[in-house]
Formats: C-alpha cells, sequence, structure tokens
C-alpha cells in the first residue's frame, strides 16, 4: 500500500500527515529537522511514494536532506499549493499538511526544481560577500559624514586608504 506524505514546514515545527487509500492514517508534528522527520515518517510509512512540501527558507535544506535519507522529496511552487489549500475551512498547520498529502496522494501539484546544494552554498557566499561591501561603503560614508561635522573632510577612499586618512586627523581637537 502506497502511502503519501504531507509536511507543513516552518522553522519550529514541522506538521505532519499521512494517508493511504484515500484516509488520512496518521497526523502528528515533529522538530523541523530531517533527520528526526525521516526517522518518523519510515516508523510511520514504511512505504512511503510521495513525501511533498512547499517552497519556502527551508525547502532547499529539506529536499536534499531527506532525498540523501533515502526518502522521495518532492518540493511543490507554494503558490499552487495556496490555491488548493485555501479551500480549507479550517485554515492549520496540521490541515496544510493534510491538504499537502491530499496534493500528493491525487498527484495534483507543480513540482519545483531545487538547485544542487553546492551551487546554492555558493551563491550563498556571493550574496553575503557582496553585502559585506556594501555595509562596507556604507560605514566609510557614514564616518566621512559624521567627521564634516567637527570641520574634518576626508579624502574618498577605501581599505587601507580610508584608514590611513582617518588615522592623520587629530584626536580629541589637537
Amino acid at each position: 500500500m502506497a502511502q503519501y506524505i504531507g509536511l507543513d514546514v516552518s522553522l519550529k515545527d514541522t506538521s505532519i500527515s499521512i494517508r493511504q487509500d484515500g484516509k488520512r492514517i496518521w497526523r502528528g508534528k515533529c522538530a523541523s529537522d530531517p533527520k528526526l522527520l525521516a526517522e518518523v515518517i519510515r516508523k510511520r510509512a514504511p512505504n512511503a511514494e510521495r513525501v511533498v512540501f512547499e517552497t519556502g527558507p527551508l525547502s532547499v535544506w529539506f529536499f536534499h536532506a531527506l532525498t540523501a535519507e533515502g526518502l522521495p522529496a518532492i518540493c511543490i511552487d507554494a503558490r499552487h499549493a495556496k490555491a488548493a489549500l485555501d479551500m480549507a475551512a479550517n485554515k492549520t498547520d496540521a490541515n496544510d499538511a493534510d491538504g499537502l498529502a491530499h496534493l500528493a496522494e491525487v498527484g495534483f501539484y507543480r513540482e519545483v526544481r531545487v538547485k544542487g546544494f553546492d551551487s546554492m552554498l555558493m551563491r550563498t557566499l556571493i550574496t553575503a560577500r557582496r553585502q559585506l561591501l556594501k555595509m562596507r561603503v556604507q560605514m566609510s560614508n557614514q564616518i566621512r559624514g559624521l567627521m564634516k561635522t567637527f570641520g574634518l573632510v576626508l579624502p574618498k577612499g577605501a581599505g587601507s586608504v580610508f584608514e590611513r586618512n582617518v588615522g592623520l586627523f587629530p584626536v580629541n581637537g589637537g
């Protein structure tokens, strides 16, 4: 008997719903850790055919971790799922998980291609570097602006040039 799992993922908890033959056979919650989820799924749904969850901040991690655990993880488009889940009378995490399990069972979902972990890591590092450089420029501009208040006009410069220029000005107005 094939079993279909829906996961409503949040930062703290993940709601789990397991369906088989058109009926919910188990519902519960677990900490949002893919290893713990994999244990629960293996215990409660040994014949898992699809493990479905929506796109979100944790979806790349969940997809790769659940796949590494040998589970058939499927990440689906959150907007598409929202349209289907909004029809539920009571919008709770547990009901969303059940709705996702139902979508998995009937095959009514739009799968999203999850990027490779290495490419996401590289993208994250590049984004962080760009942000740090932007912050450095903002900080030096802030310091230059504050010093103008006291009649100390710093020439433009970055890195060691900026540090050298700041070091040329006397401390305590002397």
